[in-house]
């Protein structure tokens, strides 16, 4: 046990000096510089071949480029940006309840066999009798219940990259926004994978059009930072089988 108390140790003493220098500092904002959407938009994008052999047609407002009046200007290409919605409004009530009951008695009675009951009564103690040889009752009962209910109200925007088209044509997309006020500092992501059919007109796409969706809503700062037990007392939530 002692290498396991010296291990918790050292964890706490390494994290408490983490979080000591983060005293009197707000939380640092993820830089965009090397993510994954700042690297999709940097990428080479395919050039129009049609439009620099004919440079009148490029400047034509009644072209199907997406740059022209009429074009479409969702998003389908790498580095190109869609707006994500997020409106989750759900409820959920599950009741269960469960009984059960059962019960059974077994009786078995020897008065005659060859008179071998007779003989063995004499060696029983006096008022023992083999006559009743075997008599059990049983019985058992349960009960149980259970219930759900959940409600969770969502309504967030968030502009997401293309950061990848996959051979099939599905964009796989992500976006990050974080909004930092005072010292706490939300964060919203959102990944997944969009047909390029299912995104509007106006270039949006709602979160259940989105193939392996993942919505995280959270942050991190002071409040955050109150709200989480501390580091002792997680580590002994796991290891206290009590």
């Amino acid at each position: 046990m002692k290498p396991i108390f010296l291990l918790v140790a050292v964890v706490s003493f390494a994290s408490g000096c983490a979080r000591i220098a983060d005293v009197g500092q707000a939380p640092e904002l993820t830089p965009v510089s090397q993510s994954a959407e700042h690297v999709a938009m940097a990428a080479p994008q395919p050039v129009d071949i049609l439009a620099q052999r004919d440079p009148l047609r490029a400047a034509s407002l009644w072209t199907g480029d997406r740059k022209s009046l009429l074009g479409d200007r969702r998003a389908g290409q790498r580095g190109d940006i869609m707006t994500v919605v997020v409106e989750i409004d759900e409820s959920a009530e599950i009741d269960n309840t469960t009984n059960r009951s059962r019960s059974g008695s077994e009786n078995m009675q020897l008065p005659e066999l060859f008179g071998l009951p007779q003989r063995i009564d004499e060696s029983l103690p006096a008022g023992s009798s083999l006559a009743n040889a075997v008599s059990t009752t049983s019985s058992s009962a349960s009960n149980g219940s259970g219930g759900v209910r959940r409600q969770e109200k969502l309504t967030l925007r968030v502009a997401a990259t293309v950061i990848e088209v996959l051979p099939n044509g599905v964009l796989q997309i992500e976006g990050r926004q974080e909004v930092r006020v005072n010292f706490e500092l939300r964060e919203m992501i959102v990944t997944g994978y969009v047909r390029p059919e299912d995104i509007s007109r106006q270039n949006e796409i709602t979160y259940d059009k989105i193939a392996a969706a993942r919505i995280s809503y959270g942050g991190r700062g002071q409040i955050t930072d109150v709200q989480q037990p501390r580091y002792g007392q997680q580590v002994a939530d796991i290891l206290l089988p009590f």
